[in-house]
């Protein structure tokens, strides 16, 4: 049955650093228009409370041609509880990329009370997810779909016919297969805040959604109110340095959830050494124990439950492993028509590949991988150049953006924010929260209001400022 949504892969991103693209003018050819009802085709059930709206922006599929062919954006909208105090509107750039802004809308549960008390908080489905054109398509049944990592040239080969072979079909599906780029979707953020009829828009941007942002406040300065990026996404990096730091960021949560168990009697594995528990785990996987599960897809559980945090699961998940269990099928989404365009993976051969495999595994000895390797696969064989290579952001906004980071993230690392944050200078300001797990603003009372008070009152944390772990 013809899967819904393109999907194969995992949150990662970098290469080739290259000029930012000049500021662009005002989508045309001529003002969008909302018209706003009932959220009838988006859940079999409306909204609990019956405040959202829904509905759908038609706009170009490819900016160049303002005038050609168009898509459908699906768009929704909670609007503030108090009219009288509304701030304005809080666009959310949801993550993946592959999830749903308007999921996020319709469960209401993104933002504090006080956020929802104050803004209209609108959000979408990116090009190429969920309802917003996304392609009607599967992998061809009749190629394999070679192993994490792969092992050879005729793997590698392989790889790429599989990926060019699963595009091809997904391309006919959506007119936006070949536009889904983040540029692309800063155009039709800039085409949504004149359809709401706002000067200017707050911002708050989660995990690959933190790429939108960056983009958005660097093509479009003075439409910006404020920018919060949440699990902050680095597009600067060479491919190396992305392999490398991503399996770095996954080793290190590792570490920190052995310590826990080192530490406490919660932990079912308290008392034995978990490194070798996990060694063992992972040499059952190379030895074919749980064919066709490989150990990247062990890899992938300590990546899914780190990121919650889930410590207790994951202790849990180890052991039953050891004990004969496989491990799940890994299932890390990712729109591929997106990612692929915003991210090339340059790699000739296997030789090169191969290369990549050994960076990986020296920044993660545990751990081995981490998601870059997932990311490299994925793209193997997409055209080059891409639509939107990668670079070093330069923002120029009145009101500086606002990072906000755990310490011990397996995704996004501390390592990009810290990055990010530099090229930003005095237009960013980087809030760490102490603690673990991927997305951090409802960690603590502490990010919540770092978060709020800026996008309410505009209001900067100091310098350095920092969120003790729950």
């Amino acid at each position: 049955m013809p899967v819904r949504t393109l999907t194969i892969g995992v949150v990662a991103l970098a290469v080739l650093a290259g000029s930012p693209a000049p500021a662009r003018a005002d989508p045309a050819p001529a003002p969008p228009t909302l018209s706003w009802g009932e959220c009838q085709e988006e859940l079999p059930a409306p909204a609990p409370d019956g405040t959202v709206e829904c509905a759908r922006l038609r706009l170009p599929v490819d900016w160049a041609r303002p005038h050609g062919p168009t898509f459908e954006l699906s768009v929704a909208r909670r609007p503030a509880r108090e009219q009288a105090q509304r701030v304005g509107t809080l666009v959310f750039g949801p993550g993946g990329p592959a999830d749903s802004g308007v999921e996020r809308i319709l469960k209401g549960n993104r933002f504090s009370e006080e956020l929802l008390d104050r803004f209209d908080v609108v959000s979408f489905d990116p090009r190429t997810v969920a309802r917003s054109a996304a392609p009607e398509c599967s992998p061809d049944p009749t190629l394999p779909k070679p192993p994490i990592p792969l092992g050879s040239q005729a793997d590698f080969d392989a790889m790429v016919a599989y990926n060019q072979a699963f595009w091809e079909r997904c391309r006919p599906t959506t007119p936006v297969f070949d536009h889904a780029d983040t540029l692309s979707t800063v155009r039709d953020l800039e085409a949504l805040r004149r359809a709401l009829g706002e000067r200017q828009i707050s911002f708050h941007g989660s995990s690959y959604g933190t790429l939108l942002g960056q983009q958005y406040a660097e093509q479009y300065p003075h439409r910006v109110r404020a920018v919060v990026l949440e699990g902050v996404f680095d597009h600067s990096l060479g491919l190396r340095p992305f392999v490398r730091t991503q399996a770095a960021t996954l080793q290190d949560s590792f570490d920190e959830f052995v310590s826990w168990c080192d530490s406490s009697t919660e932990c079912v594995l308290h008392g034995r050494d978990v490194r070798a528990v996990w060694a063992e785990v992972l040499a059952r996987a190379d030895r074919g124990e749980h064919a066709p599960r490989t150990a990247f897809d062990v890899t992938a559980v300590a990546l899914g439950l780190l990121a919650r945090p889930d410590w207790p699961k994951l202790a849990v998940a180890v052991r039953d492993m050891e004990g004969g269990t496989p491990p799940p099928e890994s299932d890390l989404p990712l729109s591929v028509a997106a990612f692929c365009a915003d991210w090339p993976a340059p790699v000739r051969d296997y030789t090169e590949y191969a290369g990549l495999v050994r960076v990986a595994a020296a920044a993660g000895p545990d751990i081995r991988y981490g998601s870059g390797l997932l990311a490299v696969q994925t793209c193997l064989g997409w055209p080059s150049p891409v639509r939107n290579p990668p670079h070093t952001p330069q923002v120029r906004t009145r009101t500086p953006l606002l990072l906000l980071n755990a310490l011990h993230d397996p995704r996004t690392g501390y390592n990009w924010a810290t990055n990010v944050a530099q090229q930003l200078g005095r237009h960013g300001r980087l809030v760490t929260y102490e603690g673990w797990g991927h997305g951090t603003y409802q960690r603590t009372d502490c990010t919540i209001a770092v978060v709020d008070r800026y996008l309410v009152d505009l209001t900067l944390p100091a310098p350095g400022a920092r969120c003790s772990a729950a």
